[in-house]
């Protein structure tokens, strides 16, 4: 069995505007469907979780989309909370081994072939594993001044090499992650995201190259990119 869980509670503060982010829309859809959509690309997706702030007045009260089940949970503060009360939320037919894929809610433009295998890879293997890129940029190390708000000057060229860019959907058991996520609570350590819980139980997840297309929007200048990068595959699917 495989569910998607996708953590919706977030305000978006970075993108600015009274709109959470995951609620803008491009082509008259908002992020969060688009997201749903490519999730439910995969005919192994069974269903999706989406974790809500508790005052979300915006959820469009989705139950079923592509003949698969939508439900709906409060999340939390941070991700690591909304992601946990998610999986805490899952239908009681969804056991521990059951693959649980968490996908950002404003990350629209995931492909269809990078999802076949990341559900291949994590399903043949038992520390999981998630979507990420090859960090391609030369890397710089700020100074004192990037706390300060001053003037900000290099401290260091760091090397690259080995380096990777987490990207979601990142995969793993129900009962793993859930365990992984309630020991960095207790241990009062703020992951990032889910890799990094599970990296602190030991696992050592795989690494599955996706596009590099694959943008999280947390900028209005990342909205006009993936508006611009879903025009483009629309295109592409009508002139088949």
């Amino acid at each position: 069995m495989i569910w998607a869980v996708i953590p919706a509670a977030g305000r978006g503060t970075r993108f600015g505007g009274p709109l959470p982010k995951q609620y803008m829309e491009i082509a008259g859809r908002p992020l969060l469907g688009h997201a749903l959509d490519a999730l439910f690309a995969d005919p192994r997706v069974d269903g999706a979780m989406v974790a809500l702030a508790a005052d979300d007045d915006r959820w469009p009260g989705w139950t079923s989309l592509h003949g698969r089940p939508v439900l709906s949970c409060v999340g939390g503060g941070e991700r690591a909370d909304s992601v946990l009360a998610a999986l805490q939320a899952l239908p009681a037919d969804v056991g521990d081994d059951a693959l649980i894929l968490v996908h950002d809610a404003a990350r629209p433009n995931l492909h269809a072939l990078d999802l076949q295998r990341l559900i291949d890879a994590a399903s043949a293997d038992a520390d999981g594993a998630i979507l990420a890129a090859p960090v391609r940029d030369t890397l710089k190390r700020a100074d004192a001044g990037a706390d300060a708000g001053a003037d900000v000057r290099i401290l260091a060229t760091q090397p690259r090499d080995h380096l990777w860019r987490a990207l979601t959907p990142q995969a793993f058991r129900r009962g793993d992650l859930t365990a992984a996520l309630l020991r960095a609570r207790a241990d009062d350590v703020a992951v990032t995201d889910e890799a990094m819980a599970m990296e602190r139980t030991g696992a050592r997840p795989r690494l599955v190259e996706g596009r590099e297309d694959n943008l999280k929007v947390t900028t209005p200048a990342d909205l006009a990119l993936a508006e611009f990068l879903l025009s483009r595959r629309g295109q592409a699917r009508g002139k088949r």
